[in-house]
């Protein structure tokens, strides 16, 4: 009987020094993996952060609901990083970059901050801003490289990182064709921002991202089409002047 009792207070104590060492071991995990992605989106617990926001084109103070998605899901990282997150139309965020993250969305046609993100941080990339329909109507350019939108079947995106200003936090960007676009690369650096971090870890990064047959799939088929971040940050050679 001692031994019988003897057997079954060591197998008691053996679950639960085991359990213990699980529960350890994946409470360090999950620390490295918050700590990995706090680093990344540059948001320390308790830090701020800014969710600056366009205006839906020829609305008058509207955000696209496509756009009210993306700050969904942006507003769900930054709570998983136990930061906080301050909202800002386009018009009125009058400050620097670098003192915290920020997150930018629109396209430059109706996003005023990120037309002077595009011309400061990203000056080999411009977009077609003409409000007229055409066949270039936001055409996308990187360095040489053109990129037109076939509405609905395949469109394009901006996602960048970009590290500027004394503070060093990072400024994210997400500069689309369309508002269903920008939705579309917020929900790819939801998923992927693991991978992202590994390969680029802390630095600067611009990808292209085609959003793949809208009116059927939404914002959920997205393709990487190139690492851009080299054109996309060296601004276009002077033309020589006329003599």
């Amino acid at each position: 009987m001692n031994e019988d009792v003897r057997n079954i207070v060591l197998g008691v104590l053996a679950t639960g020094v085991s359990a213990s060492l699980g529960w350890l071991a994946r409470t360090y995990l999950w620390r490295r993996r918050l700590r990995r992605k706090q680093a990344f989106f540059g948001l320390p617990g308790g830090s701020e952060c800014l969710l600056v926001v366009n205006r839906e084109a020829g609305g008058d103070n509207v955000v696209h609901r496509f756009d009210v998605f993306a700050l969904l899901e942006l507003s769900a990282l930054v709570k998983d990083c136990g930061a906080q997150a301050r909202i800002l139309a386009h018009d009125v965020a009058h400050q620097g970059f670098g003192d915290r993250t920020e997150f930018c969305v629109g396209g430059p046609y109706s996003n005023r901050r990120m037309a002077a993100h595009l011309s400061t941080l990203l000056p080999g990339v411009t977009m077609n801003v003409d409000v007229q329909p055409s066949g270039t109507q936001g055409q996308i350019t990187v360095g040489t490289q053109h990129y037109l939108m076939d509405k609905g079947v395949s469109e394009y995106v901006i996602l960048a990182r970009l590290t500027a200003g004394e503070g060093g936090r990072p400024v994210f960007l997400f500069c689309g064709q369309r508002a269903i676009t920008n939705q579309a690369a917020t929900r790819y650096l939801a998923r992927h921002h693991e991978s992202l971090a590994r390969t680029h870890r802390s630095g600067s990064f611009v990808l292209l991202l085609k959003v793949v047959n809208t009116q059927a799939y939404g914002p959920d088929v997205v393709e990487l089409v190139a690492d851009v971040t080299r054109p996309a940050l060296t601004a276009p050679a002077a033309e020589p002047a006329a003599p």
